[in-house]
């Protein structure tokens, strides 16, 4: 091989290793969480990924990403690039903050001891996306954030979001551990950040910043800020250089060395009270003791006296018992005597009890169904007395009709006995016969006529059935053209018996949060629903007006109530007007019915008003498309 080929190869192979390694230090610095196991303990995020889990102090991982990183015969060129990535990585970012370890090394990390800081340690996040919902800025909850950052090793506590009158801010405060370590944590955030061109500085000189996240360690101009993120800061920090925190802890400790100091001289002379106390009573157990088993001889040699005098008194008792006893057992016979015959009458009452108890409830029954009988007898017959009066005024009409008719008629017969009888007079002069002439001319006109009034009775007759068919004809596809419209026009469909939710949903709302609130009003809207169609349940009562008799909603249903208790009058009100609308349109069949319908002023929409607005949006359409 030519020696320049031999460069040219050698050449190309650093180009793709160093490409290789910029593409994997790339990803090291996107998810850094892959490297760090716990505070101390490291794994290689490349080894690992093939089954290799081996747990590295750092000085170990440095060691092992250099052997890899070494050009060999074994070791692919990934390999080699992914290694020399790694130990790329571990010097900038982990070694500084890992082996320098305390807070002093954070004065070489471009922090001085005179620096003010808000403490306990916190980080502010900048540029989180937010979204318009309801009017109010929204955005990804403060866990979701806290869990990011721990996934990448920096230990938050919490995140919290800040919010103002118009929703979220696109700010957050990170809150770490009040201890030094949540001071490394922070100042590894804020690093973070910055290595990533995305730190305080800027966030300030952006304009335009798109979605990337910014983040920095919170200081003094943070915390003196007039904004949301200052006002935070106050109320739950304070600002501390690191040397009066080390002040103050090294104050704290030995405060609390003289504590204890204090404590321990103080818990010395109470142990030597106590042992001065112990020998004190435990001389006067001593003597309590001797006392003790002299009492203990007194009583002993007390209740052998008294045993005695026990036993004879036993004997005398036993005596007495057995002639008690005796007594006793022959009361107890004429006792159970005594109970069986009562057992005999318990039976006897029992039963007469239960029939007694069985005839009530019949009785009962038979007054509820009689109650509802007469509740449907009361209904027909207002029904029938409707019904009655329609026919009424029906015959009325027709007699007016049918006198009409006869009228006509008689005039027709009369006119014909004229005419016969002019036929018999004997006189055969000119005036009889034009009398003659004028009255057959007159009958015949009235016959013409009577005639002509039962063929236009007829065909009126066929014309208003024709034309009320083709009114109802027309009046249904008007109403399937509207239905199929969904904009809230004045002019459109109702369903006669369809249940108003709104009520349910807004009285749901006082009670539950917003989904819950929904599944319960659907709830109790479906189980109205099915009420409604039951014909079983009937919330009517029937008053007098007059001389009608008319029914009305009975507001001490039980029912009714339960609703109005829990939901409402509004409630009630759209089941009552629900239930008298299926009354009225279904009241057998207790299904919804479609009906033209007038929304501007809630009522039956006419055909002249339903056919006016149709051709007024037909001409819209028409003057749109031209």
């Amino acid at each position: 091989m030519a020696p320049r080929d031999h460069d040219a190869k050698e050449k190309s192979a650093k180009y793709v290793l160093e490409d290789y390694e910029y593409r994997y230090y790339k990803e090291l610095k996107e998810d850094s969480g892959k490297i760090r196991i716990t505070g101390s303990l490291f794994k290689c995020p490349f080894c690992s990924s093939r089954g290799h889990k081996r747990e590295y102090v750092l000085k170990d991982l440095l060691h092992h990403a250099a052997r890899l990183s070494k050009s060999s015969g074994d070791i692919s060129v990934r390999e080699q690039a992914r290694h020399l990535a790694l130990g790329r990585y571990l010097k900038k970012y982990v070694v500084g903050r890992d082996e320098r370890g305390s807070i002093s090394s954070s004065r070489n990390a471009d922090v001085s001891k005179g620096q003010l800081f808000v403490w306990p340690s916190m980080g502010v996040v900048a540029n989180i996306k937010t979204d318009l919902k309801d009017g109010r800025h929204v955005a990804e909850s403060g866990t979701q954030l806290r869990n990011e950052f721990t996934t990448k090793g920096f230990n938050p506590v919490r995140v919290h979001p800040l919010w103002n009158r118009f929703g979220h801010t696109g700010f957050s405060i990170v809150e770490f551990s009040k201890d030094w370590a949540g001071f490394r944590d922070a100042m590894a955030f804020d690093a973070y950040f910055r290595d990533k061109n995305a730190g305080k500085s800027d966030y300030r000189f952006f304009e335009e910043r798109g979605d990337t996240l910014f983040g920095w360690i919170a200081q003094e101009d943070d915390f003196h800020s007039g904004n949301p993120i200052g006002h935070y800061l106050r109320d739950n920090g304070d600002l501390k250089t690191i040397s009066s925190q080390e002040a103050e802890e090294r104050r704290k400790t030995s405060t609390l060395l003289s504590d204890l100091k204090n404590t321990l001289e103080t818990k010395k002379a109470d142990l030597s009270e106590m042992k001065t106390k112990y020998r004190e009573t435990k001389s006067s157990l001593q003597k309590l003791v001797h006392e003790k088993d002299l009492m203990i001889d007194a009583y002993n040699a007390e209740v052998k006296k008294l045993e005695d005098v026990a036993r004879n008194q036993l004997d005398r008792i036993g005596q007495s018992h057995e002639k008690f006893m005796k007594q006793l057992k022959d009361q107890k016979e004429s006792l159970r005597l005594e109970e069986e015959l009562l057992g005999k009458r318990q039976v006897s009452y029992e039963g007469e009890r239960k029939r007694l108890k069985h005839d009530k409830e019949m009785i009962d029954k038979a007054i509820l169904e009689q109650r509802k009988a007469d509740e449907k007898v009361f209904r027909l017959a207002e029904q029938h007395k409707k019904a009655k009066e329609e026919l009424r005024q029906k015959i009325i009409k027709l007699e007016k009709e049918l006198d009409a008719k006869q009228s006509l008629e008689l005039e027709i017969e009369r006119l014909r006995g004229h005419r016969e009888i002019m036929k018999h007079i004997k006189d055969d002069g000119d005036e009889t016969a034009k009398k003659m002439q004028e009255m057959t001319q007159s009958l015949e006109e009235k016959e013409e006529e009577l005639d002509d009034l039962h063929a236009l009775s007829q065909a009126l007759i066929m014309k208003e059935n024709a034309a009320n068919t083709e009114l109802q004809e027309a009046r249904k596809a008007l109403i399937v053209a509207f239905g199929k419209v969904t904009s809230r026009s004045f002019i459109g469909v109702k369903y006669m018996g369809e249940l108003d939710n709104k009520p349910f949903l807004e009285a749901a709302k006082m009670k539950f949060n917003k989904e819950e609130a929904v599944l319960k009003a659907t709830e109790v809207c479906s189980l109205w629903e099915s009420h409604l169609k039951d014909p079983n349940w009937y919330p009517l009562k029937t008053i007098q007006v007059g001389e009608e008799h008319k029914e009305i909603i009975d507001e001490d249903d039980e029912k009714l109530r339960e609703l109005k208790e829990e939901y409402g009058d509004e409630a009630v009100k759209a089941v009552t007007t629900a239930y008298m609308e299926i009354n009225q349109y279904n009241p057998s069949g207790r299904y919804l019915t479609p009906e033209l319908w007038n929304r501007q002023e809630e009522r039956k929409a006419t055909l002249k008003e339903g056919v006016t607005h149709l051709l007024k949006q037909w001409k819209n359409l028409k003057r749109k498309k031209d």
